[in-house]
């Protein structure tokens, strides 16, 4: 590094390859001091003059807007805005051309001046000497500085580059001929280029900087020489006069004899490049506060009459610019954007300055001659010889007509500078640099379209693993067993369906089972033995008593209703019947239930409840038989037709229920007669047994005089002559005589006492074969009385 650095203080200057000495014609321009021209009739400022992205717009049509006034604001990386360069009127916001060889429109704001160039506020830092690296970058950025000497690139990117920057390169070269526009910005404001070096010095802190100067510009050395004695961190550097040795990589070959990677920056080995151009205007932003809206333009060609450096300002039409210095167009006259070497030629002169144009040359034919048809390659190899990047330019040019873009790639196609040198050497007249160009173009839209697909493909792969992932998360969640439930949420779970059982059955009626149950366990515990049938009777009254009145009122709406007839009558007459029959077994079944439920009590104090408890439930349940029994053969009987055929069928329906009911009846006497048969008992016990069945028997009794009455009374509106009391009495007498028999049938079983296991099932017997005999004799009186009945209402 010392001995590097020592070499570059003493003077000592490289090459690179290649190289070619075109006329300078510099002569043309250089003689006069730049210039300052009248105010355009319009400004034409496209959004986009850099590399990157344009800025975002904060002006609208018909605006006003004063010089300085930004018109875009930074949108993204590489974006730096552009200003007003006069103050004016925004007249229109659309595309025009550009400052391109193909002229693509771009979107560009036109303004019209308004004559007065009113500046906006400015705000330049008060001490820059002592402002933050932040700061200083800030104000480079809003000042929409961006590279003026080459490819636009923005400056305040290099001011905040993060590689450590060893050597800073003043770039003041300006190798192509006719461009004259660096040389007397040099001379005029060298001063104000090296308040600019500092500051950059100040940003990047490199360990030298050095200004390379081509050797045909002396007068601009010595002022740089004289404006940067102060300052021993930098190094004026004269360099031979050959075309390109202003290009970057070059110009770093020529003053470091360091050599830019394939592909890389020259930040990567700890090298900056400025010009002189972007140094002034950083000058111009942090001193004064004045945004980039003007450039140095050479204005020059044997078509100029009065050739020169002019200040443009930015927008500026180029028509504008060549009348001012006073140009005088040829037959099919050409006007180039740039030096003859690396410029283009403008479709149109309406195009407006931007901020990399450097000069407009209008040549006659002699000056630049058209050039003549292309000829076939000769393979001189002089392309190659005069390559300043050490490429082989007719293999090049091979590739790009064959498009053969990946070959392009392998010769390093995007390491040509476009120079022009191989082109110029050329004796074909092959436009060589017109190939390389139009091949980096289509290149680079491949690669682009190639990013795009594979951003799409990882798009599409990342969907569809996420959709199968998705998909074998389901398959895995169907098939997963549900986890075990911790002790918690099952506890949680046993509270919530107890409160629900508790609320269930605190909403219900409790069935006769489970109050009786639960009598027999307080009973137990509380030592009472004795079965208590109180509840069971109390709630069988109130039953009976509501059947009552519900006959009654049935009775009696059927009596306003319906006409009294013999007909009618005697339908009336069948259904009372059938209703006591009914009544009547109905109390005989809970006697027997009560009965044989009770007699055996005495084998222990818990079978005693335990009986008593089944005993009840069945009384209840046969209860509860009964009354809906009652009520279906109410509503049945009820719409009954008045005529002889269908009093007939409902007697026929009422005789066959009575024996379904009877025979029910037998056959329950006989099961618990012999389920309850081997139950031992003794004298005292007997005697209590036989003492409640006659209780018993009494009460039915009592409740089948009361049903006759009942009965009376509901078909006392329907009995109308002697024919229907007569029917009333003969089912008073069967009524009568039922309750007889079941009296003697008491009595029977209370005289009874059963001697051993032998006898008593004996007797049993027996006692079941009496009652099914009885009932056998009852249902043929019932036969005889009906029939008697029909023969009646048939002689009616």
């Amino acid at each position: 590094m010392e001995k590097l650095l020592e070499q570059i203080k003493k003077g000592t200057v490289w090459a690179f390859p290649g190289g070619v000495h075109p006329p300078q014609q510099k002569s043309l321009s250089n003689s006069a001091p730049i210039a300052r021209l009248p105010l355009p009739e319009k400004l034409v400022l496209p959004l986009k003059q850099h590399i990157g992205a344009s800025g975002k717009l904060i002006v609208e049509k018909n605006q006003h807007v004063l010089k300085g006034q930004a018109l875009t604001k930074p949108s993204a990386n590489w974006s730096v805005p552009i200003h007003a360069p006069t103050s004016g009127t925004i007249i229109d916001i659309t595309p025009m051309p550009s400052a391109h060889p193909s002229a693509l429109p771009e979107l560009s704001i036109i303004i019209e001046p308004d004559g007065n160039d009113t500046w906006c506020e400015l705000s330049p830092l008060a001490n820059p000497a002592t402002a933050s690296h932040d700061e200083l970058v800030d104000v480079i950025h809003n000042a929409g500085i961006s590279g003026m000497g080459g490819a636009g690139f923005p400056t305040y990117v290099k001011a905040d580059i993060k590689q450590p920057i060893e050597f800073l390169i003043v770039n003041a070269v300006e190798c192509e001929p006719y461009i004259t526009a660096d040389d007397t910005l040099m001379r005029e404001h060298a001063a104000e280029i090296v308040k600019g070096i500092e500051l950059m010095q100040q940003l990047l802190n490199p360990t030298l900087c050095i200004i390379g100067i081509e050797d045909n510009k002396p007068e601009a050395i010595t002022a740089m020489t004289e404006a940067a004695n102060h300052n021993e961190h930098i190094l004026i550097q004269t360099v031979p006069t050959v075309y390109p040795s202003g290009g970057e990589k070059q110009l770093i070959k020529l003053l470091t004899n360091r050599e830019v990677p394939n592909g890389g920056i020259p930040a990567d080995i700890g090298i900056l490049v400025h010009n002189t151009g972007t140094l002034f205007a950083i000058q111009q932003a942090v001193y004064e506060g004045k945004p980039l809206i003007e450039r140095v333009v050479t204005v020059t060609g044997n078509t100029i009459h009065n050739p020169g450096n002019v200040w443009a300002l930015l927008g500026t039409e180029i028509k504008h610019l060549l009348d001012c210095q006073g140009f005088s167009p040829v037959p099919q006259q050409r006007v180039v954007m740039g030096g003859p070497m690396m410029g283009f030629t403008l479709p149109t002169v309406r195009i407006g300055v931007v901020k990399t144009t450097n000069c407009i040359l209008a040549p006659d034919h002699k000056e630049l001659a058209e050039p003549g048809p292309e000829k076939a390659c000769i393979r001189c190899s002089a392309c190659a010889d005069a390559c300043p990047a050490s490429l082989l330019p007719q293999q090049l040019q091979w590739f790009a007509k064959s498009k053969e873009y990946d070959k392009l790639q392998e010769h390093n196609l995007f390491d040509c500078i476009e120079c022009g040198a191989c082109a110029y050497v050329c004796p074909s007249e092959i436009p060589l640099v017109q190939y390389y160009r139009v091949a980096k173009v289509e290149i680079k839209e491949q690669i682009a379209e190639k990013i795009k697909s594979d951003r799409a493909k990882e798009r599409f792969d990342a969907r569809k693993a996420r959709l199968e992932q998705e998909q074998a998360e389901r398959k895995n969640r169907h098939k997963r067993k549900p986890a075990p439930k911790s002790t918690e949420e099952q506890q949680k779970v046993a509270d919530a369906l107890a409160r629900v059982k508790d609320k269930t059955s605190d909403g219900d009626n409790k069935s006769a089972v489970a109050a009786a149950i639960a009598r027999a366990k307080a009973k137990k515990q509380g030592g009472e033995l004795e079965p208590d049938n109180s509840e069971v009777a109390k709630e069988r009254a109130a039953r009976k008593e509501q059947a009552r009145l519900y006959k009654e009122q049935k009775a009696q709406n059927n009596g306003d209703d319906e006409p009294v007839d013999d007909k009618k009558s005697a339908v009336a007459a069948a259904i009372a019947r059938a209703k006591a029959k009914k009544a009547a077994q109905a109390n005989e079944q809970a006697q027997s239930d009560d009965t044989e439920s009770e007699s055996p009590v005495a084998a222990d104090d818990k079978k005693a409840a335990v009986a008593a408890a089944i005993a009840r439930a069945k009384a209840k349940k046969a209860a509860q038989a009964n009354e809906q029994t009652a009520t279906d053969d109410t509503a049945s009987e009820s719409p009954v037709a008045a005529d002889d055929k269908k009093a007939a069928v409902a007697a026929a329906i009422a005789r066959a229920k009575a024996k379904k009911a009877a025979q029910a009846n037998e056959q329950a006497v006989s099961d618990d007669a012999v389920s309850e048969s081997p139950v031992a008992a003794d004298d005292k016990k007997a005697a209590v047994a036989a003492a409640i069945a006659r209780a018993k028997a009494k009460k039915a009794a009592q409740a089948a005089e009361q049903t006759q009455s009942d009965d009376a009374i509901s078909e006392s509106p329907v009995a109308a002559d002697d024919k229907k009391a007569a029917v009333a009495a003969a089912i008073a007498r069967a009524k009568a005589k039922k309750a007889a028999q079941a009296d003697e049938l008491a009595k029977q079983s209370e005289n009874t006492e059963p001697q051993s296991n032998d006898e008593s099932s004996e007797g049993s017997q027996q006692t079941a074969q009496e009652k099914k005999k009885a009932a056998v004799a009852a249902a043929i009186a019932r036969a005889k009385a009906k029939k008697q009945q029909k023969e009646g209402n048939d002689q009616s």
